[in-house]
């Protein structure tokens, strides 16, 4: 089948044996940076959604369970001079939340600004665990991951 100009459809990365991916669709436009990726798996009996737009130094991710009810949405964000990083609701939740902790450790994991929405289940631990696992893999194949110390060797 024919892709509309600007899909490309990527083959799947290989997962863990607890996930298994069903799709993958990736949008890009080419001339503003902008890159649409879409992928779906089941972990632990359930389907998990991702959509990530990747823009030139900031993230937007949207983790959806089972549904694609938005969720709570949260902004997180490197901050100096301590190299920590700050946390914000924006709509419903508290920074206790499920999506509240992802978007702090993917900005530990990026060093870059993160803006993620989540409907994952406060009390899943596992699924949390899972859907965070994916989405840094998925980060790091698009290109984000905080560079290593200088002059280390790999």
């Amino acid at each position: 089948m024919d892709l509309p100009q600007g899909l490309v459809e990527e083959s799947p990365p290989s997962v863990g044996v607890v996930t298994g991916t069903m799709n993958h669709l990736k949008v890009d436009d080419g001339s503003s940076g902008v890159q649409v990726t879409c992928l779906s798996e089941v972990s632990n009996d359930a389907t998990l959604y991702f959509h990530i737009i990747r823009l030139q130094n900031q993230i937007y991710a949207w983790i959806g369970c089972n549904s694609t009810k938005l969720g709570d949405l949260f902004a997180a964000a490197p901050t100096r001079p301590s190299n920590t990083v700050s946390v914000s609701s924006l709509t419903g939740g508290s920074c206790d939340n499920t999506g509240s902790g992802i978007a702090r450790r993917i900005v530990l994991k990026t060093g870059i600004n993160v803006v993620l929405a989540s409907n994952i289940p406060k009390n899943s631990p596992m699924l949390e665990a899972a859907a965070e696992k994916k989405l840094v893999q998925k980060l790091i194949s698009l290109g984000y991951g905080k560079p290593g110390p200088r002059g280390a060797s790999s």
